[in-house]
């Protein structure tokens, strides 16, 4: 078995739009399926809930269909938000804790920012130490 078990996640993100997007679901969409009385909010064509293998199949089929890397899959999304999250300024200990991960470490694996992101960061980092290392020489003067 690859990774750890799953883990119930303490932290979730809800938009204020995603309760009027369900409900609207719910109410105009959801009953057009034959399956309307089987309690599943997505089910699949045949009634029961639609299933990961399924998702995946269907993910694959799209991907491939738009000619997308053959290496996207589900995780990469999980991937794209640790790093977006990253990218936007969103404290690191807030990213681990949205994901759910128990160490840092496992987060840092996540996350792939650009060269962009690490060139600006740096930059910040630099323009601090040298400004701070500067200072006490401009005020000799």
């Amino acid at each position: 078995m690859k990774g750890s078990p799953p883990k119930r996640r303490s932290v979730l993100t809800v938009w204020d739009w995603i309760a009027e997007t369900v409900e609207q679901w719910e109410t105009e969409v959801r009953p057009l399926f034959t399956t309307a009385d089987a309690g599943a909010l997505w089910p699949s064509e045949r009634g029961p809930r639609i299933g990961f293998s399924q998702m995946n199949t269907r993910l694959a089929t799209y991907r491939d269909a738009l000619g997308l890397d053959a290496g996207l899959d589900f995780h990469s999304f999980r991937r794209s938000y640790v790093t977006h999250l990253i990218e936007d300024g969103f404290d690191a200990r807030f990213v681990q804790d949205q994901v759910g991960h128990e160490h840092a470490s496992t987060t840092s694996i996540y996350t792939c920012v650009s060269s962009d992101f690490r060139t600006r960061t740096l930059r910040r980092v630099l323009d601090t130490t040298i400004d701070a290392a500067l200072r006490p020489a401009r005020s000799m003067r």
